[in-house]
């Protein structure tokens, strides 16, 4: 009798350690890294440039655009444009400083993959020490002043965003589990429980609810970017789930998403926190997110096309929430 042995699924934690790990082109090798890092420096100007592009401000500008009508939602009305710039100031520094350190820890993925080769810390015109302690001071200060100029909840909530995103998805997740984006998207949800807490200085149904809404768009929307970016993070090891499982299922998921994201939109005004302006707007576009998934899963669209709908489909969303407010 001969002897077979028997190849068991890898666990999430091995998963990573399973992805090949070619190089596309475009990504930079550690040697490469390191002597970007020995070129002379940068001009003030340029400097600047990338200290503020290390902040991402294109996704520091959606949390804030989601915070704003959270506000409006918890007050009834126009909270005030003193404690809107306050809390807009508070979460550009802390959620910037998130990113910053995120990029400071990721700089050698970065540096793989193409689509991130080019951003201030693996492009050598940073280097990563003085990255991190810009990341933690504008944590720091984002911190103190939301605690001193909003309240204490605000400020907490913030800096508990910036733990949650460093450490429970940056180092933890992000590389060992197909399960990061869902769970990473604890983070991504948080600015709209900032912006009650700013308000009145607690949490409820009405926040919860927005929290959940922007914690069901996360998946779809970053599958979308990983369905594109799939050769990419293979190279880089990073388990994203058109990596680990393929794109087929990833499709599946992305509508599994969509359809739930549909619906969970419509608790706002089952709760009667909102009326029939944001009901309608949330129907229309629970629908076209739905369609966009499912023609996604058909090969009638590209990625990207579902992934810059879904930014549009969660600004007007929020923006729906204020008009409703405002309006109704």
């Amino acid at each position: 009798m001969t002897s077979r042995s028997i190849k068991l699924p890898a666990g999430p934690a091995a998963v990573a350690r399973q992805i090949p790990t070619s190089v596309p082109a475009g990504a930079a090798t550690p040697a490469a890294l390191a002597e970007r890092l020995r070129q002379p420096g940068l001009g003030l100007v340029d400097t600047a440039r990338a200290y503020i592009a290390l902040t991402k401000p294109g996704i520091v500008l959606e949390l804030l655009v989601i915070a704003v009508p959270a506000m409006i939602l918890a007050e009834g009305g126009w909270p005030g444009l003193d404690l809107i710039a306050l809390v807009l100031l508070g979460g550009a520094l802390t959620g910037g400083g998130a990113q910053v350190i995120n990029q400071w820890y990721d700089r050698e993925i970065d540096g793989i993959m193409a689509r991130t080769a080019q951003r201030p810390i693996p492009a050598g015109k940073i280097a990563p020490r003085h990255a991190l302690l810009w990341g933690l001071l504008l944590s720091a200060v984002g911190g103190v002043q939301l605690l001193l100029t909003v309240n204490w909840l605000a400020a907490l909530l913030a800096l508990a965003t910036i733990a949650f995103y460093v450490l429970i998805y940056t180092v933890w997740l992000k590389r060992s589990t197909v399960h990061n984006t869902v769970i990473g998207g604890v983070a991504g949800a948080a600015p709209p429980l900032v912006g009650w807490a700013a308000v009145t200085g607690g949490l409820d149904v009405g926040a919860l609810g927005l929290f959940l809404t922007v914690f069901l768009w996360q998946p779809p929307h970053f599958w979308a970017l990983a369905l594109h970016y799939k050769d990419e993070y293979a190279a880089a090891r990073i388990p994203m789930l058109p990596v680990v499982r393929g794109e087929r299922e990833t499709h599946r998921q992305t509508l599994i998403y969509a359809v739930l994201l549909a619906v969970s939109s419509l608790l706002l005004y089952a709760t009667g926190d909102l009326g029939e302006i944001y009901l309608g707007a949330a129907l229309l576009l629970g629908v076209a997110f739905v369609v966009q998934a499912w023609r996604l899963a058909r090969g009638v669209i590209l990625p990207m096309r579902l992934f810059f709908f879904s930014l549009i489909y969660l600004t007007t969303l929020f923006a729906a929430v204020a008009l409703d407010v405002l309006v109704g």
